[in-house]
C-alpha cells in the first residue's frame, strides 16, 4: 500500500511568448499546501480507480501508459484538486498516480522521467518541480527550434523546462479564492496561444526585469512590499495581461479587492483562481470574508487561506 499527497501550484506568469532570441516559454511559480491530492494505492490483477474525483480518467491514462504489461493497479482518489481553475491538477494527479506504480512496481523512474512519460510540464516545469521540492520555482523554457511552436503544457510533447531557481518561500498568508468557474483549457487554450503569440518583445523585456530585480529579490530577501508590488505589475503585462483580458467581470472583480487590502494579488495561470499575499493575518481574513461574500453573492465558490509548502509530495509506503 501506498499513500501520497500533493501540493498544488499557483503559476505566477509564463516569462517569453515571443522567442527572439531563442528560448520560449519560461515560468515562475509559487507551491501551496492547500488544495492537495491525495491518493492510496495497490497492486492489483487489474486496472481499478476508485473515489469519486473528476480525474478518474486521466489517472487511468496514466496506469496504462505507464504500467508494466499484465500488471495492475487499485487507485482510490481520497482528495482532488479542482479542474482546469488553474491550480495544476492535472499536473498532480499524473505525477501521483505515476509515483504509485513507480514505487509499487520498482519502476525506477524519476519524477521527471514520469512527468515525460505522461506528457506533463511541455510549457511550463512548475507543477513538476513542486511536486518534486516545492518552494518557489522560477524554470528556463525550452529551445524554440525543438519546441517549435506556441503551445500550452497539454498540447505539447517537450519535457519540463529546466529549474534555474528554487528557494523557501517565507510564510506568508496567501488568500485563496476558488470561483465556480473554469479556466481556458484543451483546443480553447491552444487556440488562445495561436492568437496572442509571439508576445511583442518589449512586454517580455518588461517582465523580465520585474521578475528579476523586484520579485526574485523580494523572495530572497523576505520583502513582500517588494514581491506584492512585483506581483501586481505582472498583471499588466504579456501574456499575463491577455489571459486577465479573458476573464470574466468577476475574476477582474476578486483581483480588484484583493489588491485593495494585500500586497499583491493576481491570477494563477489561466484563471478563474486568484490569489493575494499578506504578512498581515488580520488583512488575510479581513480579505477572505470581503471575498467570500462577493462570490456567494455572484458566481459562487470558496475562498480560504494558505501558505507556501516548500516541500513536494508526501509519499508514504507500507507493508
Amino acid at each position: 500500500m501506498i499513500e501520497i499527497t500533493t501540493p498544488s501550484r499557483l503559476h505566477i506568469t509564463l516569462i517569453d511568448l515571443n522567442a527572439e532570441i531563442g528560448r520560449v516559454d519560461g515560468g515562475i511559480g509559487l507551491t501551496i499546501d492547500d488544495p492537495g491530492f491525495q491518493i492510496r494505492a495497490e497492486i492489483s490483477d487489474k486496472i481499478i480507480i476508485t473515489g469519486n474525483s473528476q480525474s478518474s480518467d486521466r489517472i487511468r491514462n496514466t496506469a496504462a501508459s505507464l504500467l508494466p504489461e499484465g500488471c495492475g493497479i487499485h487507485i482510490h482518489i481520497e482528495q482532488d484538486i479542482p479542474p482546469h481553475v488553474g491550480l495544476g491538477s492535472g499536473t498532480q494527479a499524473a505525477l501521483a498516480a505515476g509515483m504509485a506504480m513507480n514505487r509499487l512496481y520498482d519502476l525506477d523512474m524519476s519524477v521527471r522521467d514520469i512527468a515525460i512519460a505522461v506528457g506533463r510540464g511541455g510549457t511550463s516545469g512548475i507543477g513538476v518541480a513542486s511536486f518534486e521540492n516545492g518552494g518557489f520555482i522560477l524554470d528556463c523554457g525550452h529551445r524554440f527550434v525543438e519546441k517549435r511552436a506556441f503551445k500550452p503544457s497539454a498540447a505539447s510533447k517537450s519535457p519540463p523546462a529546466p529549474i534555474l531557481f528554487q528557494h523557501p518561500f517565507p510564510n506568508w498568508e496567501i488568500v485563496l479564492a476558488i470561483p465556480d468557474a473554469r479556466g481556458a483549457h484543451d483546443e480553447q487554450e491552444v487556440n488562445i496561444f495561436e492568437k496572442e503569440c509571439p508576445i511583442p518583445v518589449h512586454e517580455v523585456q518588461e517582465l523580465s526585469h520585474i521578475l528579476l530585480m523586484e520579485t526574485l529579490p523580494g523572495v530572497v530577501e523576505g520583502d513582500i512590499e517588494a514581491f506584492g508590488d512585483s506581483i501586481n505589475r505582472v498583471q499588466n503585462v504579456g501574456f499575463k495581461r491577455r489571459e486577465i483580458m479573458l476573464q470574466r467581470p468577476e475574476i477582474l472583480k476578486i483581483i480588484e479587492i484583493m489588491q485593495e487590502s494585500t500586497h499583491g494579488a493576481g491570477m494563477s495561470s489561466f484563471g478563474p483562481v486568484v490569489y493575494g499575499v499578506t504578512d498581515d493575518r488580520r488583512d488575510a481574513v479581513h480579505v477572505m470574508h470581503c471575498v467570500q461574500e462577493f462570490l456567494d453573492g455572484t458566481i459562487g465558490g470558496r475562498c480560504t487561506i494558505t501558505h507556501a509548502r516548500n516541500s513536494g509530495a508526501d509519499i508514504c509506503v507500507s507493508p
